[in-house]
Parts: C-alpha cells; structure tokens; sequence
C-alpha cells in the first residue's frame, strides 16, 4: 500500500510539471476564463459542498476539537460565497508574468531585462481550513504555477469535494486539467514522499500548526517558505484614544480567534493600566475569553484571573486566550514583541505620530500597524485576492503571499553578436 501511495505522488508530481511548462505559456484571458469557470462551478455545487463539509464537521467533533477549529473546518453558503468571490476577484488582478521589472543597456550594447516569471510547480500542505483548497488552486493558476495539494485529514471529504469541483471545471477550459493535483491519502508517509521530490516540486509552503510546520522545513529538500505561528500583540500606548483601543483589541482577539492574526498578547502602558485594563478585561470575559496576566494585571483587576507564565508569552492559543502584560513603556513593549513574537503581525494604538514611527519601525514583523486590528494581514483585506500563506519568513517572500510572491523572475539578455574579452 505505501509503495502504490509513493508511486502515485511520483505520477502526480510528473504531471504537475509538465502541466507547469504550458501554463506558463498560457494567455491571461485563457487563466481569467479558468478561474470565472470554477467560481461558477463552486456556487452550482454548494449543497454537495456543504453535505461532505458535514462529514468532516461530525468527525471533528467526535474527535473532540474545540469551537475555534470547528469554526475553522465549516464550511456554510457564506463561506462558500467567499470562495466563489475570491477566484472572482484573484480573475480581475493584474497578471504578473511576463512583467517587466527592470531594464538596462550595458556598455557593450547588452540590452538586460528582468521579467517575472512562474516560479513552476507549489507544493502546498495544510490543515483545517478547507477554503484553502479553493483559494491556493486560484493563485497559482493565474500565476502561471501548477500546484500540489495535500490537505489535512480534519476536511479530508471537504478538500476533496473542493478539489473534484475545481478540476471537473477545467476540463472545458485551455487549462491543462493536470495543472492541479491533490494527495487525499491521510498516510503521513505522503508528505515525507511528496518532500523528496525536489526535481519535480520548485518550492513547498505549510499551513498550519507549529509541528507541521517544523516537520517539513526538517524534511524538505525542497525550499520552504514558512507559515509559522502567530503571536500577534497590540499594545495599547499611554497616548491611545481608550475607545479606539478597547474596539481593535476586542476585534483584533474575538472576532475570530482560530486563525493567526488573531491577537494572542495584549501588552498596556503602565500609566495607561488602570483606566483601560478593567473595562477591557471585563468585556473579554463576558465574551468567554480566558484571562491570562502579568503581576500588575492580576493586581490591578483582582487575582481570579490565570496568572501567566513565560510560555504564556510564547503561546499561540487559536482559542479564547489572552494573555495580558502591563509594560513599562514602548520601547519595553517593542523588546518583549521582538523577544516573544512570531514576526506575523502587530499594531500599536496610539495618537503620538513619533511613537508611532518608533513602533513601526522597531518591531520585527511581516506585517505593523497603526491604530487597526491584526486581522487584516490576509491576502483579500491586502486586495491581493487571496493567499497561499502568510510567511514569517525574510526570503523569497513576506506576510500575505499572494501572485506576486508566488512568481520569480529571470533576466533576458538581448545581443548583436557581443563576446566576452
């Protein structure tokens, strides 16, 4: 059985990259007119989508996973919508390949051009959330890229259906229908085959949870561009508008705390503590949100809440969990950020411009904000359409990785007869 499951994602990989070297060919009209075709199959299919969606639901729950990841896994009409939409809008943005980046004569007459091209075949691998399926296949086909796909076992009929939609879709468009292919065994052993495969698969990115995500960069001879956790902070400044803060933090935790931009650590300046920190904690709770704080936290709004520990500042819950720190001043909340976080996302709220700046530029993350939720870093709130990932990652590419990041570039070198001395 393991050497039909190899053998069949050697097979898949194969025709992955030939199907790559057409579709990076491949007209933008001819990509639009994919992409318009299966948007239009999703909302035609909805009600199947949404039976085997049910599938994954029930086991979810008999495994026993909680709210946020059951939240994560469904699947609804206005999700459904969503992901109908998302290759609606990824149709309309601008295709990268074949643009020009740069151009240049060289003294000897050499006329170079940097243009940016497909990177070739995307291995994706991922967990829970099933509209990745849809979105990923988007992206990379209007970015000249054949993908892999290899879902995880938690929307292991969802993923399916997704995937059986999009692709039957295809088949009356000029898009080689091998352009997408998915590995539906549940084996492990599937992902440590599909990570050999370094002649076949150009780059591979991982969604979803740190051990995932360990594993296949330890894996992988192929590059990986990361996905890692988000322990995302706003810090709340002794210069922020208290109503202002109180909306982005509430936001920013509850309003959809499974997924990584939600905030995990909220840090507060000390002179700022007492007005803000027990309205706050207050409305945290009455939301259902576990409580975990610092000394002076737990001083200022009574000890019944959890008191924090170091890995509390480590933590990524994807669950109703808050850890809370009371911090001296920015530049205090900037070390702890730069000590503690992940490098995805985080905000400070406040109205000092020069505090701001600081804040903007100090912190080491993919994505900073001023005075918004971390909940915009996504590929669709960035008008990106949507997203593979969000790297954490310095190199090839950061945060919301959408057309662009999933493209490369090469240089043409343009002659009359030129030779090198």
């Amino acid at each position: 059985m393991v050497k039909i499951v190899e053998k069949q994602i050697i097979h898949f990989a194969q025709k992955a990259k030939e199907a790559s070297r057409i579709l990076a060919l491949m007209d933008t009209r001819d990509k639009n007119h994919a992409l318009v075709k299966m948007a239009n199959a999703l909302k035609a299919k909805k009600m199947y989508l949404m039976k085997e969606n049910k599938k994954d639901l029930i086991a979810g729950k008999k495994a026993g996973l909680n709210k946020a990841l059951l939240d994560r896994l469904m699947l609804d009409e206005k999700r459904i919508d969503a992901m109908r939409e998302c290759l609606l809008d990824t149709a309309k943005l601008k295709d990268p390949v074949g643009e020009l980046l740069h151009s240049f004569k060289r003294p000897n007459g050499l006329i170079i051009q940097k243009i940016r091209v497909p990177i070739g075949v995307v291995g994706i691998i991922y967990e829970s959330r099933p509209n990745v399926t849809s979105d990923c296949i988007g992206l990379c086909l209007k970015s000249g890229n054949a993908v892999i796909l290899k879902g995880g076992k938690e929307a292991f009929y969802s993923n399916k259906a997704i995937f059986a939609v999009l692709k039957s879709a295809l088949k009356n468009t000029k898009i080689p229908v091998e352009s997408i292919q998915m590995i539906d065994s549940t084996d492990r052993r599937g992902v440590e085959k599909l990570l050999m495969l370094s002649q076949y698969v150009d780059v591979i990115v991982p969604r979803g949870g740190e051990n995932l995500i360990r594993f296949v960069a330890e894996n992988s001879k192929i590059p990986v561009i990361k996905h890692y956790k988000g322990v995302c902070h706003v810090y709340v400044s002794d210069q922020a508008n208290l109503q202002m803060a109180q909306e982005i933090c509430f936001n920013a935790k509850v309003q959809r705390p499974g997924v990584c931009n939600a905030m995990e650590t909220m840090l507060v300046h000390e002179k700022m503590a007492k007005k803000f920190l027990p309205a706050m904690i207050a409305q945290f709770m009455k939301a259902g949100v576990e409580i975990r704080g610092c000394d002076k936290t737990r001083k200022i709004f009574g000890e019944n809440i959890k008191k924090a520990t170091t890995q509390d500042w480590f933590e990524e819950y994807l669950d109703l969990i808050l850890a809370v720190r009371v911090v001296k001043n920015t530049q205090e909340a900037i070390s702890h950020i730069n000590t503690f976080g992940s490098q995805h996302s985080d905000a400070i709220v406040t109205e000092d411009k020069k505090e701001a700046a600081q804040f903007l530029k100090e912190v080491d993350a993919a994505c900073v904000y001023k005075n918004a939720s971390t909940r915009f870093t996504d590929g669709y709130e960035f008008g990106f359409g949507a997203e593979v990932g969000i790297s954490t990652d310095k190199i090839h590419v950061r945060g919301p990785m959408g057309l662009e990041g999933l493209t490369t570039y090469k240089y043409q070198v343009y002659g009359q007869g030129q030779i090198r001395n």
